[in-house]
């Protein structure tokens, strides 16, 4: 089903689906078991900007971590499961707001059963997770190979079992790092799953190909309507993969808030430093509270009006840019103090 009309599930403070907005996670990756360092990591993801976060929970002391790591943090905690179901008993217990599992490597139905009690005790939904690299050697053979009806096939199966033991709290993951199977793997999925979809290119690669395969396929999935939460996958620094997703969604209107900055390349005619004026303005504007759109424009010469779209402006030249405002230059200031000025007049924008 389309966003608008998946099932509404809570987990923690957070609810998606049913047309809720698409919620931002990320994952740790420090060792869950060093309370001290997974909390610092958390806050500053939550200060980026995520809104659901999940961690490794790979031995019953990292299980019993959650239980600390949670009075520290804001946000929803989601213990991702691998093999051993007494691993996700323990999540559970000790304040996990969701589990992540994959039912086919966590032993026979007696232990999906036992989690899946476990979870409808304490009323933690579940997020059954399958992606290519897990594939059962059946559904390779059947199509195969890995496949985006394969996928499915293994999703759905997976939770019709869930169901069948009387627990429909259930969020849905399918991914594969081919970006054109995962659309198609999404699209196939959302003809027939009533839960929300957590939708993510897994193993994307680093900040480069990550964030291109990630923005190509999130950007198609999401903008035909499909995905309940969503993870930039990269192989780098998690808050990296905030500031990814929250770029996806602003892009496709499915976000608001935050200033943003746009930029021109740069060519011939530019006489300042405009890359690294860029990435400061960047910066600088991260922590604004603003919903306008700020343009960074390399020269005089077609600087004011390219930046006529945007609320505000600044321009280079030689050793001195203009500051703009909706296409109109309303002062000329030296070079060394664009930045400041831009600054400026952020702060006192609402005045």
């Amino acid at each position: 089903m389309k966003r608008d009309e998946t099932k509404k599930i809570q987990i923690g403070s957070v609810l998606i689906g049913g047309g809720s907005p698409v919620a931002i996670q990320s994952m740790t990756n420090t060792r869950t078991e060093d309370v001290s360092a997974t909390v610092e990591q958390i806050l500053k993801l939550e200060s980026a900007g995520c809104e659901i976060v999940r961690c490794a929970v790979p031995t019953m002391e990292a299980a019993h971590a959650l239980a600390h790591i949670k009075r520290h943090i804001h946000i929803p905690l989601v213990a991702d499961i691998h093999f051993d179901y007494r691993l996700a008993i323990g999540a559970i217990e000790n304040g996990a707001d969701k589990i992540r599992i994959n039912p086919g490597n966590i032993g026979g139905k007696d232990r999906v059963r036992a989690v899946t009690d476990k979870a409808k005790e304490y009323h933690v939904p579940i997020r059954v997770g399958v992606n290519s690299g897990s594939l059962e050697k059946q559904l390779l053979e059947k199509y195969g190979g890995v496949t985006a009806q394969g996928l499915v096939e293994s999703a759905m199966d997976k939770v019709h079992m869930i169901e069948q033991m009387g627990y429909e709290e259930i969020v849905v993951s399918i991914k594969s790092s081919d970006v054109m199977m995962c659309v198609k793997a999404h699209e196939l999925i959302a003809e027939q799953c009533p839960y929300p979809l957590h939708v993510g290119i897994t193993e994307s690669g680093t900040l480069l190909s990550g964030n291109i395969k990630s923005s190509v396929g999130l950007g198609i999935i999401l903008n035909e309507g499909i995905g309940d939460t969503i993870r930039v996958s990269l192989t780098g620094s998690p808050i990296e993969e905030i500031k990814s997703a929250r770029l996806i969604l602003k892009t496709l209107g499915l976000r608001k808030g935050g200033i943003e900055v746009v930029s021109c390349p740069t060519c011939g005619r530019t006489k300042i430093d405009l890359i690294g004026l860029a990435n400061e303005v960047e910066h600088m504007v991260a922590d604004f509270p603003l919903d306008i759109k700020v343009a960074v424009m390399g020269c005089v010469v077609n600087g004011p009006g390219e930046a006529r779209e945007a609320d505000i402006g600044i321009a280079g030249g030689i050793g001195e840019g203009l500051l703009i405002k909706r296409g109109e230059v309303v002062k000329k200031v030296r070079e060394e103090e664009l930045l400041e000025t831009l600054r400026q007049e952020l702060v006192h924008w609402d005045e």
